[in-house]
């Protein structure tokens, strides 16, 4: 890893070539998480009780299964490439999971004075979240 950053900083041109290739695999990963954001959530919402935020909350936990079973595939050397990370933990994950929608959904809940379900809805996006990324990781790691 060491000689992969410094033949990068000695080579402008490799250096700008890298970048490069890293926001296009950010972009790529951001795009389909995002496809699959919508697509999951808007199922879970219309299959589900409606009056709930489930789509959201089963998004999210996916989005962390996901993204635990990527950083222990990575803790366990499974996947060494940097370019995974570009694509699956920052791109795919990132758009894909949806922390602004959480917010906007518990904020709607509290507004319409559902503040018991606006905290069950915290709790639940937390701990499960939380848990999911656990899991993720031990199933990654093997």
């Amino acid at each position: 890893m060491r000689n992969t950053i410094e033949f990068l900083l000695n080579n402008e041109r490799n250096l700008h070539l890298y970048i490069m290739n890293q926001l296009l695999l950010i972009f790529i990963g951001g795009g389909l998480g995002s496809l699959t954001r919508f697509s999951l959530s808007k199922f879970i919402q219309e299959n589900i009780d409606k009056s709930f935020p489930f789509g959201t909350l089963g998004v999210n936990v996916v989005a962390s299964v996901i993204l635990g079973i990527f950083v222990g595939m990575v803790e366990e050397k499974t996947l060494a490439n940097p370019n995974y990370k570009a694509l699956i933990a920052t791109g795919f994950c990132g758009g894909f999971s949806t922390f602004s929608t959480f917010s906007n959904d518990t904020l709607q809940l509290i507004q319409s004075n559902r503040i018991f379900e606006a905290l069950v809805n915290i709790l639940l996006n937390v701990t499960l979240c939380i848990l999911a990324t656990f899991g993720g990781m031990m199933l990654g790691k093997g």
